[in-house]
């Protein structure tokens, strides 16, 4: 379970070149999920006639619930230009792995939440950045795909594709690589200004401290 607060209208709009198909995900609203932020902004945008579908569901953080959930919407979601998924940073992982050929972006970024978390059987982890990066990374997370969790590519050690502390691992910045090679996406590395000051967004040191 994660809290999640909406990234800025700005941010957003910044990434939707098009259409898009929208996906929110409820699992853990009880927890904290900005539900009526979210409802004002994909009105506005439906308004605007940038939304192709809505699919709104719980816990799309489990792959087989998701991919059942989406199947019937596959159509939309291939006349989308993008996806735009409200939930926290597992949700968004969970989406991109299964649509790998789609733009899927993170419209929520996911907040330190203190204390015990419980234990879950996912394929994906979130570091709670308090600004996710996945945007940046074709929605795979370097803090938690990397042994090391760099933010500005990989390291000198990574051997055909393998990390160098686990070799049973993929490289997560090659997995990165490869995924916005084929969306044609390469460009957006050339300088993520971003990714440079993670270490001292202000989100993050409080993670960090907590």
């Amino acid at each position: 379970m994660l809290m999640t607060k909406l990234k800025s209208k700005e941010a957003i709009s910044s990434l939707i070149d098009g259409t898009v198909f929208i996906i929110n995900c409820h699992g853990c609203k009880e927890v904290g999920f900005p539900e009526e932020e979210a409802k004002q902004l994909q009105q506005e945008l439906a308004a605007g006639g940038k939304v192709v579908g809505v699919l709104t569901t719980d816990y799309i953080c489990n792959p087989e619930n998701m991919k059942l959930r989406l199947r019937s919407h596959l159509a939309q979601i291939a006349e989308a230009d993008a996806v735009l998924v409200f939930s926290c940073g597992v949700g968004v992982q969970t989406v991109a792995a299964y649509l790998e050929d789609q733009k899927v972006y993170a419209a929520c970024d996911t907040v330190a939440l203190p204390g015990f978390q419980g234990v879950t059987p996912l394929n994906y982890d979130c570091g709670q950045c308090g600004e996710c990066f996945l945007n940046l990374t074709g929605g795979i997370c370097p803090i938690t795909a990397c042994s090391k969790s760099l933010v500005n590519g990989p390291c000198g050690g990574t051997k055909s594709g393998k990390c160098e502390v686990d070799p049973s691992m993929e490289c997560g910045w090659e997995r990165i690589i490869q995924r916005l090679k084929a969306q044609g996406r390469l460009d957006i590395l050339r300088c993520p200004a971003k990714m440079h000051d993670f270490n001292t967004d202000e989100a993050t040191k409080s993670r960090k401290e907590s």
